[in-house]
């Protein structure tokens, strides 16, 4: 059985995309063979800067023969009179059989005519010849190019096509304008260390044949030796590196053959902020650095005078590569070093006028504008949590100072500082180490799975900085949309229910978002009229994601907290975040050790039922809402004494937050309703006499009503 290889040749692809190109690959090839009923026992996609490749191995030498129906006119329109139309006969015309073939057959949507054709199985490597074209067409990514007078886009210029069907070439051409791209068998090694052509045999020994001419195809190998090298090095000036995942991700498609080179740095730059030596060498250099090895965890990181850089170029030259690499640094280093010195001439407080020079957002002005609504949200959440004196003040204070470094000239010049260098600075022109720490850490979450702000004054101007954002961008009318989310909305509303959750902080949101739209309306009279029910209700859909994808709670679950299209849940969900989520995680807990299943059925049938009623959804007392006298069954009288029961419980948990006790009860109520349900002193609850009908409504909107501590039951589906 034959091995299909596939490699298009190009010049340097951008690093992005030679991971997006194996990604892309990977689930389109795998999907046209099935289609195309071609077997094979393993797909193998490989890629370099200079190279896109497929290996298939053990592909069979033609599809099988295979019988497809095909369903063709409705049959009033193919035969008429018993005779067929010129829709019967341009339908068989095309399939290429005979009428006498044709077979009429019912649907749901009537009679049709269908045809039962055999297919030939076709030769894979004429399968193969029009599939490649696809493959190569369909791939997508930023910035594609034209090249030369043609219309293929790629996203650099094609320069050779190897299509090998074991030893046979397969033909195929990318036509490009004038520019005719023919397959052969011929590819190109490594620049400098093999520039000249290849020719690969067999398609089977294609990632041998590369790798004698120093081409290593196979992206995870190339990492393992990236990583390997790296570390390597790094032991021998006795250091560890630190290797970020996405620049070693990075690097890996950048060289086709790594070799790790260690670069010296002066020993005067390690006075600079480690951050900023790292910036420059990760962010700006695409270089590793090394730290000193430490045998505690808990040691304090500090720099060696060294990086290492992986290059693409001749081992034997590694010096020369080094000292390259080095005065390259070690300008981007002096930079730093001046505007780290110029930048610590005055203190951070001095930077606050500049921010009127920098704009948030043309219709909400400067970021010294924003500063000062985050200082006056800050002050809300504070009085919220009713923080001390003395974390009042370092709130308000490091309030004020978070953004003055964006004008500083290290951040203006490495933006990725930004809160760090704020920290840095604070703490040189004597600002206390509270008021320091927030101001980095006002900032976090940078991203997905970043750490979270730990002092409650970086937490709480945190917290002002994104819901100031959300309120001013939501009231200029400006949604995220599910492509367009400019302003990272989703990712703020995200970082206030984390950290909210992961600090234990007792806010309520309903109400500060209530304040600060207010206070916003008097800046911005001409604010969406909407401006509050869509940032509840974004804030809502913000918590329901988080529950279900980062919680794993389970939707119903999730809706039984949240409720549908419920204000009183609503409300309640915002103003008690932390309530909304031990009530979801407390449901799951009990739908996973079965004690759901032992509520279910009465609460959810009560709930069901209760809806027809008219008593609301607040009324816990059996005495105010139920009458003794109409009662006809003792299965009435059980139902209420044991509601009288359940009272005390339900309004321990809805004080204590305790949700046991409120479970435990309706586990103990649970047979008692099941008997006045179906026992043998069973009732009609919809009796003809509309009292007694509403009567025994309310004995089941009261159990509703006391379940609804915990989550409304109607929102749940049996497990």
């Amino acid at each position: 059985m034959p091995t299909f290889l596939l490699e298009i040749g190009t010049e340097e692809l951008p690093a992005t995309f030679v991971s997006e190109g194996i990604s892309q690959w990977e689930k389109l090839i795998p999907t046209a063979l099935s289609e195309a009923f071609l077997t094979n026992d393993g797909i193998k996609i490989y890629a370099t800067p200079r190279r896109l490749a497929v290996v298939i191995n053990n592909l069979p030498t033609q599809q099988p023969d295979r019988e497809e129906e095909i369903k063709g006119p409705p049959a009033k329109a193919a035969f008429k009179d018993g005779k067929p139309t010129k829709a019967a006969e341009g339908f068989a015309k095309k399939q290429e059989i005979e009428l006498k073939d044709l077979e009429i057959r019912p649907t749901e949507k009537g009679d049709f005519v269908f045809v039962n054709k055999k297919i030939q199985g076709k030769q894979t490597a004429e399968i193969l010849i029009k599939l490649v074209p696809e493959w190569i067409n369909k791939l997508e990514g930023k910035r594609f190019m034209r090249w030369a007078d043609g219309d293929i886009k790629f996203p650099r210029p094609i320069r050779w096509l190897v299509a090998l069907l074991d030893e046979e070439i397969l033909p195929i051409n990318l036509e490009n304008g004038s520019e005719i791209i023919t397959s052969g068998r011929v590819s190109y090694g490594h620049r400098v260390l093999h520039p000249e052509s290849i020719e690969i045999q067999q398609a089977k020994d294609y990632v041998e044949v590369l790798k004698k001419a120093y081409i290593e195809v196979d992206f995870q190998q190339r990492k393992s030796q990236v990583e390997q090298q790296i570390q390597t090095v790094a032991k021998k000036v006795q250091g560890t590196a630190e290797v970020p995942t996405e620049l070693l991700a990075e690097v890996t498609n950048l060289v086709e053959w790594p070799t790790a080179v260690v670069g010296k740095i002066d020993e005067e730059f390690l006075i600079l902020p480690s951050e900023v030596t790292t910036t420059v060498m990760v962010t700006h250099q695409r270089y590793f650095p090394v730290l000193k090895s430490t045998k505690t965890a808990k040691a304090k990181v500090e720099l060696l005078p060294y990086f290492i850089t992986i290059s693409n170029g001749d081992p034997e030259k590694s010096e020369i590569i080094a000292k390259g690499n080095e005065r390259v640094i070690r300008a981007r280093l002096a930079d730093g070093q001046f505007f780290y010195k110029a930048d610590l001439a005055k203190p951070l407080e001095s930077y606050l006028p500049e921010l009127e020079a920098v704009t948030f957002q043309a219709k909400l002005g400067s970021v010294r504008k924003k500063v000062e609504r985050i200082v006056n949200i800050a002050k809300l959440i504070a009085e919220q949590l009713t923080v001390s004196k003395e974390e009042s003040k370092n709130i308000e204070r490091a309030a004020l100072l978070c953004k003055a470094d964006l004008v500083t000239q290290m951040v203006y010049e490495f933006p990725e500082l930004q809160g760090i260098m704020g920290e840095k600075y604070a703490r040189a022109c004597g600002e206390n180490e509270a008021v320091a720490m927030a101001i980095f850490e006002h900032y976090l979450p940078r991203g997905a799975g970043d750490i979270l702000p730990e002092s409650i004054s970086g937490q709480v101007v945190s917290l002002a900085d994104k819901l100031d954002t959300l309120v001013s961008i939501f009231g200029l009318g400006m949604l995220p949309t599910g492509s367009s989310d400019p302003f990272a909305l989703r990712r703020a509303a995200n970082a206030v229910v984390n950290i909210t959750w992961s600090a234990e902080l007792p806010i309520n949101l309903h109400q500060l978002l209530a304040q600060i739209s207010v206070d916003f309306t008097k800046f911005y009279p001409e604010a969406e009229s909407e401006l509050l029910p869509q940032l509840y209700d974004f804030f809502l859909q913000r918590i329901k994601t988080i529950l279900q994808e980062e919680k794993n709670i389970d939707y119903d679950l999730v809706n039984a907290v949240l409720g549908n299209n419920d204000s009183e849940y609503t409300e309640r969900a915002l103003k008690d975040l932390l309530d909304v989520r031990n009530r979801a995680i407390f449901l799951q807990n009990i739908r996973q050790n079965g004690l759901l299943d032992q509520i279910y059925e009465t609460v959810n049938r009560s709930t069901r039922l209760a809806a027809q009623g008219e008593l609301d959804k607040i009324q816990l007392a059996p005495k105010k809402n139920v009458d003794l006298n109409l009662f006809k069954s003792e299965s009435e009288l059980a139902f209420y004494n044991a509601l009288v029961d359940l009272v005390p419980q339900t309004k321990i948990s809805q004080k204590t937050r305790n949700y046991q006790q409120l479970v435990d009860g309706l586990a103990k109520i649970a047979p008692t309703v099941s008997n006045f349900f179906d026992g043998p002193e069973s009732v009609l609850v919809m009796d003809p006499d509309p009292k007694i009908k509403q009567n025994r409504l309310n004995l089941l909107g009261l159990l509703r009503n006391n379940a609804r501590v915990l989550a409304d039951f109607g929102e749940i589906v049996k497990s």
